[in-house]
């Protein structure tokens, strides 16, 4: 095998990002795949359809990941569209090349190894329209990474994004600690105490690290006033929370499944931190309720528009 290969190789090992999206997202299982992939491309279609695309443009899709609004993109524009594919993540670049190239597209599309805060090989004023989809939601700087997008655009460009409001969850892991901790010791409810240790490895616990995390410490009005200090003009904002019948319901896949690239999954949680027995608590509390279609998902995005003054 080559160096490359090796090298490439390592890459996908190891790097985070690839690894969920590509299958720690699903939990390996290729029909819940497909769920999370048409729940996806629903949000991807919205930002699409927002970002008002024609033929001739050139497209910013930041934090681009396996391609899914840039070949989006490209399908419903055709051609002419140029679209430059950004990620901090090089194996899933490589992999939107490699999609790209056997696709028939390649000549069309440009990729960049960067973070949505600092773009510099994208030049001023040079693009019409920038998206993203669940990119900022891990951004540190979220104010930084908005002046990049109005700093690329030329005038009159537009903003499209769609990002996950995570914050309730976190809140939800905060609130189940202190009622833990309210609890006399030695007297605590078990299962509450193995909830908590799961959603604590996933989520926040205490209102010290929620207002230190990326994925909790702003709300969708961060986000409008992100925008409006970075310049943007003509900002709209949707607040979307939608409650359905849990998509999860075999149980492999609920602890193979993990919400977001930094958390680990059911599964992992239980091995690492809960005893045999624990486990066995756990698995008599919720598998009923997972496997009979007992339980909700609950989905928050924000979706955001903005332009960029002519003026």
């Amino acid at each position: 095998m080559s160096q490359n290969k090796s090298q490439d190789k390592l890459d996908l090992q190891t790097d985070e990002w690839f690894k969920w999206l590509l299958h720690e997202r699903h939990a390996g299982n290729a029909e819940f795949a497909t769920v999370i992939g048409a729940a996806t491309k629903r949000v991807a279609d919205r930002v699409l359809d927002a970002a008002d695309l024609a033929p001739g443009m050139t497209l910013a899709d930041i934090g681009a990941g396996d391609g899914l609004i840039a070949f989006g993109a490209i399908v419903r524009v055709g051609p002419s569209l140029r679209v430059t594919f950004t990620d901090i993540s090089l194996p899933l670049l490589r992999h939107a090349e490699r999609l790209a190239t056997e696709r028939g597209v390649r000549d069309q599309c440009t990729f960049l190894l960067c973070s949505a805060e600092k773009l510099a090989d994208i030049p001023d004023a040079s693009v019409d329209v920038v998206t993203t989809r669940a990119v900022l939601a891990y951004v540190s700087d979220k104010q930084a990474a908005l002046r990049e997008f109005y700093r690329i655009l030329k005038a009159g460009g537009r903003l499209s994004i769609a990002e996950p409001m995570l914050r309730d969850e976190a809140i939800e892991a905060v609130a189940l600690k202190k009622m833990l901790d309210d609890q006399p010791r030695g007297s605590q409810d078990r299962l509450l105490s193995i909830v908590h240790r799961w959603k604590a490895a996933q989520f926040p616990d205490t209102e010290e690290k929620l207002a230190q995390s990326p994925i909790t410490n702003y709300s969708e009005r961060d986000l409008v006033r992100f925008a409006q200090v970075s310049g943007f003009k003509e900002i709209h904002m949707e607040f979307h929370i939608d409650i359905f019948p849990s998509i999860i319901t075999a149980w492999d896949v609920y602890l193979g499944y993990s919400p977001h690239p930094w958390a680990p999954s059911v599964g992992t949680i239980l091995a690492e931190q809960c005893s045999s027995e624990e486990r066995e608590i756990f698995e008599h509390a919720l598998r009923p309720i997972v496997e009979g279609h007992q339980s909700n998902s609950i989905e928050r995005v924000v979706y955001l528009t903005a332009t960029k003054s002519r003026v």
